[in-house]
């Protein structure tokens, strides 16, 4: 499956769940980052199964590095930066930041000359932004006080994740398929996610896992679909394109909690929605256009 379309709804769509399905998990109790763990660990041995099922095995050289890098860029660094933030300036403002990686992705992609988007490309991107910083909005999130230093860690979100979607394209090690290094850099995540969760309070809290089998197995279904794709789409339509599940998950995010968590938002929700929907509608013909001319 070589559309970017496709692939960045589907990847965009299993990146949604993430978020209700963590916060009922944040809810029962577990630990934050021992969740994440258990996602990466449980995606990166159903991707592995996949590739060995599906992908050709061959000697691939750069590969513990391209993983060590990667999941230390994209995961590690942004999840702490993100659980050391909310505290102090409030979960509202470090969403909208983490919303602005597109842009970052962009830049970088520019500056570094690794698949740059084209202005009609740019053109997608700013409107995601817009629709993605109305629904988180209208959601009516509180903004907790700014302390100064923490908003200038926070603002290094965004630039972690644009430089995690840029390494991984410049960098992707000939030869390896989307599959083996989707399962790779997952369970690379693991070991410092461990280490960061007992950081937070210890890894004694395994209780609230057991308590919540299905929860687990949705996640862990929902983090499997997205690796499958996530490389692939990372290869088809580059960084800035990649990066724009983020918008995607957002919507997602919505429609999930409207559907099964019984909530409800406010028309400027929506309104956010559709303009999500029109900024990946102009990237998407930015990236049929580039197809074309290639």
């Amino acid at each position: 499956m070589n559309r970017p379309l496709v692939l960045l709804l589907v990847t965009g769509l299993a990146f949604g769940c993430n978020f209700p399905l963590g916060k009922l998990a944040v809810a029962a109790g577990v630990n934050p980052a021992l969740w994440a763990a258990v996602i990466c660990l449980g995606a990166g041995i159903a991707v592995g199964g996949a590739a060995l099922l599906f992908e050709t095995s061959s000697k691939v050289s750069g590969l513990f590095r391209y993983a060590v890098v990667s999941s230390v860029i994209s995961n590690v660094i942004p999840l702490a930066l993100t659980f050391a933030a909310i505290p102090h300036i409030g979960s509202g403002l470090t969403a909208i930041l983490v919303a602005t990686s597109p842009v970052t992705t962009a830049v970088l992609s520019m500056v570094l000359r690794i698949r740059p988007p084209s202005p009609l490309g740019l053109l997608g991107i700013a409107v995601g932004l817009a629709g993605a910083v109305t629904i988180i909005i209208a959601r009516h999130v509180g903004f907790a006080a700014e302390e100064s230093r923490w908003l200038l860690l926070a603002a290094l979100i965004p630039v972690f994740l644009g430089a995690g979607n840029v390494y991984r394209t410049a960098a992707w090690p000939p030869g390896a398929g989307p599959m083996r290094l989707g399962a790779i850099v997952n369970l690379a995540a693991v070991p410092p996610l461990l280490a960061l969760a007992w950081a937070l309070g210890g890894l004694d809290l395994l209780a609230p896992l057991a308590a919540i089998p299905g929860i687990v197995a949705g996640q862990v279904v929902a983090a499997t679909v997205m690796y499958l794709t996530f490389f692939r789409l990372q290869a088809v339509g580059g960084p800035t394109y990649l990066s724009q599940i983020g918008y995607v998950a957002a919507a997602v995010g919505v429609a999930v909690g409207v559907s099964f968590l019984g909530e409800r938002y406010p028309p400027l929700v929506w309104a956010g929605i559709s303009v999500v929907a029109a900024g990946i509608g102009l990237t998407t013909l930015a990236q049929a256009r580039a197809v074309r001319r290639a």
